[in-house]
């Protein structure tokens, strides 16, 4: 098992407000940990356009379930803070970086 960090991109097509924001970030706190805090990694970017991107780590066997696990994750995440996953389409994830064998 390893550690990946990866990036999923993705869109608000109707925007998003700040109590939705926070309740997203808040569904992406327990993917922070000591090693995405030390490296100063945000977990959730949103630009002034309404694309997002989420970085956050997994632990997988490799890449492939790494971003399958991750793409889960962050599909829940909105799921939970109330964002329709039509209003946030999400692209492909990329892996950013690892910890460990894979």
């Amino acid at each position: 098992m390893a550690t990946f960090v990866i990036a999923i991109p993705g869109t608000f097509t109707n925007g998003i407000s700040g109590s939705s924001r926070g309740a997203l970030r808040r569904e992406l706190a327990p993917r922070h940990t000591d090693l995405s805090e030390s490296e100063g990694l945000d977990l959730l970017t949103v630009l002034e356009d309404d694309t997002f991107s989420v970085r956050l780590e997994v632990e997988a066997p490799d890449r492939y379930e790494a971003k399958l696990r991750a793409t889960s994750l962050v599909s829940h995440a909105l799921r939970e803070a109330g964002i329709p996953e039509d209003e946030a389409p999400l692209g492909p994830p990329a892996v950013t970086g690892m910890e460990g064998e894979a």
